[in-house]
């Protein structure tokens, strides 16, 4: 049997902090994590009670009505044309279709894949689930002429926010194609820009220029529609790898439940409560980042998300100490990369009374 080497659970090591912070006399502020805490939109819960009688199986294409939804969602609000429902499949969250897609294309022991410098940890992990070996780049200059199983970009980016340009896309997608190797695009935070540069699909007409070939495009609903705790999302792009991985899935029993089918129908067809939930998040980012910039920190990228990527110049379990002894727990920046050392990535996943206990922690 072959041992898999995964790494340490990056937030066990941050438990001792939590303690610290947990220890101020008016109680934690955790910052740390990316969990949704308002409600999930009510269309979205009539949608899971009226479906709750489910006794048979659903299917691993999705029922009727949902890849159609998806695509006409797809087009709307990421304008991106051409798309059909064959090109779309269905995902349990897409944190488990992050931590599959190396195991369900069969890349092994001896494969490379090429993640973000600074990344979410589940791209390093699923390649260690399956003993391949990860490069950490944001660009393939400095990857040479290595051949790759599989590239992942992050846009916009978990921890840092960054957003992808189109000239930046467009190279990546005609270097992917020249290469051979398929282009998944991560784009779980692409409803929620903060400045006006608006994050693109990589399935956008102008990034793929007309075409899905070598493309996958990740999108979920625990962000934009506080989706977490149901589990739902898709991935869309080359129908032939949409195929395979719908076939993939069939046999191994990946089933999104009914219930929660009919609860994406009624999120991705419906947009006032993404622009509801979007002005919550743009009040505490603003409150957050203007107290963070006075207390001496800057702020780096943060153009879109959920987290603030912030830095005082100093190692990032400093700024993590610090900031727990004022009860405020956030995430170190080198738990996504070694390049994330000197940062602490400040999530905005808090109550406004939360974030106002945090402003005033900060500034007194």
């Amino acid at each position: 049997m072959r041992e898999i080497n995964l790494p340490e659970f990056p937030w066990d090591t941050l438990a001792p902090y939590g303690d610290t912070a947990r220890s101020h006399p008016d109680g934690i502020v955790d910052l740390s994590v990316g969990t949704p805490i308002d409600a999930t939109p009510e269309v979205v819960q009539d949608a899971v009670r009226e479906s709750a009688n489910s006794p048979g199986y659903p299917p691993t294409i999705g029922i009727p009505g949902l890849r159609e939804t998806i695509v006409e969602a797809c087009e709307r609000r990421y304008s991106i044309t051409g798309l059909t429902p064959e090109m779309v499949l269905p995902v349990i969250g897409t944190k488990e279709f992050v931590g599959t897609l190396p195991t369900l294309l069969g890349i092994g022991s001896g494969d490379t894949m090429m993640i973000p410098e600074l990344a979410y940890p589940t791209y390093e992990v699923s390649a260690s689930f399956v003993g391949a070996s990860t490069i950490p780049a944001d660009g393939y200059t400095r990857v040479g002429p290595q051949r790759l199983a599989l590239t992942w970009i992050n846009s916009p980016s978990n921890p840092t926010g960054r957003v992808l340009g189109i000239e930046h896309l467009r190279k990546m997608v005609d270097e992917s194609r020249r290469r051979g190797v398929l282009l998944a695009s991560d784009e779980c935070y692409i409803d929620l820009p903060w400045t006006d540069e608006v994050p693109l699909s990589v399935l956008h007409p102008d990034v793929c220029q007309g075409s899905f070939d070598g493309l996958l495009a990740v999108h979920s609903l625990s962000k934009r529609s506080n989706f977490a705790g149901l589990r739902g999302g898709f991935v869309a792009g080359d129908p032939a790898v949409v195929k395979r991985l719908t076939e993939t899935r069939k046999h191994l029993g990946f089933l999104v439940p009914r219930p929660v089918q009919m609860a994406m129908i009624a999120a991705y067809g419906d947009d006032e409560h993404v622009a509801v939930q979007r002005e919550l998040y743009r009040a505490r980012r603003e409150s957050l980042r203007a107290t963070l910039l006075q207390a001496g920190f800057t702020i780096d990228h943060s153009d879109a998300g959920l987290y603030l990527w912030a830095t005082r110049g100093e190692g990032c379990w400093d700024t993590v100490g610090y900031l727990a002894e004022r009860g405020i727990l956030v995430a170190p920046g080198s738990f996504y990369g070694a390049a994330g050392a000197q940062h602490v990535r400040v999530a905005l996943t808090a109550s406004d009374h939360a974030i106002e206990q945090a402003v005033s922690r900060l500034t007194s």
